[in-house]
């Protein structure tokens, strides 16, 4: 009996540095489960590893609400998520007063 597999991908960026990572896997597998099967922390070292393993998911640019339970299709490109490092508003907000006094 044949075991069902099929590609994926798994993807992660740094500003300066990015990673695609190509998997074979069986049908049923996660998108958690590719992320760690992806080895990021192996990429990443500057990264802690326990980033990856709680990180939001996404696929294809659409946000995953349980990345535990999500089983993937032939072909789809598993995005790991960073936390940010600045509150957008926060930014927008800085670059107004910024612009109010002139700089």
């Amino acid at each position: 009996m044949a075991v069902d597999t099929f590609a994926v991908e798994v993807a992660f960026a740094l500003p300066r540095k990015q990673r695609l990572v190509a998997l074979q896997v069986r049908q049923g597998t996660t998108a958690r489960q590719a992320v760690m099967m992806a080895d990021l922390p192996s990429l990443f070292p500057e990264i802690p590893s326990d980033t990856f393993e709680q990180a939001p998911l996404g696929i294809f640019g659409k946000a995953l609400r349980q990345p535990e339970k999500e089983a993937l299709r032939p072909g789809d490109r598993v995005e790991v998520y960073r936390p940010l490092e600045i509150d957008p508003k926060a930014a927008r907000l800085e670059r107004a007063k910024r612009q109010a006094r002139g700089e």
